[in-house]
């Protein structure tokens, strides 16, 4: 085994978004690229941390194209950066969930998971890559940054010549006289042993063989492997349960985000009428989103977090309760109900699953969520799409009753937070920044003024103070906030590449049982006004409607 320099000159686009770097494939195709991130992300390790020199690097992706000829670098590179043995998901598959757990299993040293997660695939699609540390965790904003920094100088970068590895087949190869080895192992049984050891399989069970009936969509991503193992080899239903879960390199041509935009087929299924069937869900790309569906119902990621804090004591892993919960930002305040309830506290964190690691491993939450479909508990240290839909399977289980059933019993408990989403994608990034910059403008303006029924209260740009670490992460998102409790929010996303995502959240509590039926959109259409007039959307970007309503 060779080690040797390849001279090369800085890239000024390789700045970490919320999860990572997310690039068209084109971009990661260009000499150098690909490797000049990775190695500032060693020299970055090398620098923070002592890295040992029997220290193991957990190594996959979603499946999309160009994952399997990324891995090879990876290797290439891990083994002439000192480290002595990496990972690898067989066929370089490893949900973004599953490598967490095998980071946390194998007390590896970190991972790079490659994935643009819920973006297109494909040759002219996005391809991603991320580091996660030792928690199993996406790395921290002092570490992106360094990342950052350190790309931004780089002159050359450390690879060694190793022949290609045969990813498909398990097994380990050693180089070297056993000084490096690269293990590819059966990511999928790993995964399937831990939900498991979380969820009672065996109800469940009964719950599927009784007439029960679902169906999962795996939208041609990386759930489909999963999602055999344990709906069908282990859970006992019918293959006919399953669509679209042969994972494709460029998703079937499909777009792999679970909403109700991108996952048609299925809900064409489910809001069937009288042929509807009795529970649904999808993932996305990389395995760490989800989304629940009832007979004719959806149910809002942020209801979802709010149901599973509810009823957390029905499942195994949590029959002895919960120490606390946490959503970002943008979720609606619907568990922060039930925290109250519980008397457990609710942390309000920014945008990114980042954020959540502190709290879970100081031992201050169990339960986090995300309103863009993720939510999770510390069982690993990412959201996990598979786990809250076997989350929600168990509830079903055990209390014997509807999705909508289960919705409409919380909401007469705690109330209902109305709660919608509205993406506009793809806007030119000049004018998105014009409108957040209208926005802003507003600040001191805004307040005691009223719209309609609404008089708001009071506007910012949310700021978190860490309470574990102290670190302070400033402009995670405008709020308007109202009298009532009610509020908007806008904030431009970070997953995506091409222009800019604009998201526009918008939540009205409402007690009232007789207004629970009511469609969302019905209920805010008053708010979505007022967020148009304030914001100048329409007038700023020429967009007259959003392209994702959620």
């Amino acid at each position: 085994m060779h080690n040797q320099i390849i001279n090369t000159q800085p890239f000024n686009d390789q700045k970490p978004g919320t999860s990572g770097l997310r690039k068209k494939v084109k971009v990661f195709q260009q000499a150098h690229y690909l490797e000049n991130f990775v190695q500032s992300i060693f020299d970055t390790l090398h620098e923070q941390e002592t890295v040992p020199a029997d220290a193991t690097l957990t190594v996959g992706g979603d499946g999309r194209y160009h994952n399997r000829q990324a891995i090879q670098t990876i290797i290439q590179m891990a083994a002439a950066n000192g480290f002595a043995r990496v990972i690898v998901g067989q066929a370089g598959i490893l949900s973004t969930p599953a490598a967490s757990h095998i980071i946390r299993k194998y007390k590896t040293f970190g991972g790079l998971v490659l994935s643009a997660s819920h973006n297109q695939g494909g040759v002219n699609g996005d391809f991603g890559i991320k580091y996660n540390i030792s928690n199993g965790g996406p790395a921290p904003e002092k570490i992106t940054d360094s990342i950052f920094e350190k790309s931004r100088v780089i002159a050359g970068y450390k690879i060694a010549n190793l022949p290609e590895i045969d990813v498909d087949r398990l097994g380990e190869t050693v180089f070297d006289d056993g000084k490096f080895t690269v293990k590819v192992i059966d990511a999928v049984l790993d995964y399937a042993d831990l939900m498991e050891s979380l969820f009672d399989f065996s109800v469940i069970k009964k719950l599927l063989a009784s007439g029960f009936k679902m169906q999962f969509d795996g939208m041609h991503a990386v759930t489909g492997p999963y999602a055999q193992e344990i709906f069908v080899n282990r859970l006992g239903t019918s293959a006919a349960s399953l669509m679209n879960c042969v994972p494709s390199e460029d998703f079937a041509g499909g777009h792999p985000d679970p909403n109700l935009t991108y996952a048609e087929d299925l809900v064409k299924i489910m809001f069937a009428g009288d042929k509807a069937l009795d529970f649904g869900a999808a993932s996305d790309g990389d395995g760490d989103r989800n989304m629940i569906l009832g007979k004719n119902f959806f149910v809002t990621p942020s209801d979802s977090l709010a149901v599973l804090a509810a009823n957390a004591t029905l499942v195994p892993a949590y029959k002895n309760g919960i120490a606390g919960v946490a959503r970002s930002m943008p979720t609606s305040g619907a568990v922060d109900r039930v925290a109250a309830k519980l008397n457990i506290p609710c942390y309000e964190t920014p945008t990114g699953w980042k954020f959540f690691g502190n709290l879970m491993d100081a031992g201050k939450v169990t339960l986090c969520g995300e309103e863009s479909f993720g939510t999770s508990s510390n069982h690993v240290r990412e959201k996990d799409g598979l786990w809250a839909v076997l989350f929600w399977l168990n509830i079903i289980a055990v209390k014997n009753i509807s999705v909508e059933a289960i919705l409409m019993a919380h909401w007469a408990e705690f109330g209902r937070n109305v709660y919608s989403r509205h993406d506009y994608e793809a806007i030119p990034t000049e004018a998105a920044n014009g409108v957040i910059a209208h926005i802003k403008s507003q600040f001191n303006s805004l307040p005691n003024q009223v719209f309609g029924s609404y008089k708001v209260k009071t506007c910012d740009d949310f700021s978190y103070h860490d309470p574990i670490d102290g670190s302070i992460s400033n402009n995670q998102g405008i709020r308007i906030l109202f009298d009532d409790g009610s509020r908007i929010v806008f904030r431009l996303s970070g997953t995506g590449t091409e222009g800019a995502t604009l998201r526009i959240y918008l939540e009205a509590f409402d007690p009232d049982v007789k207004n629970h039926h009511l469609d969302a959109q019905v209920a805010l259409a008053e708010m979505i006004k007022i967020a148009l007039q304030i914001s100048q959307l329409v007038e700023r970007t020429g967009r007259v409607a959003p392209t994702v309503i959620t």
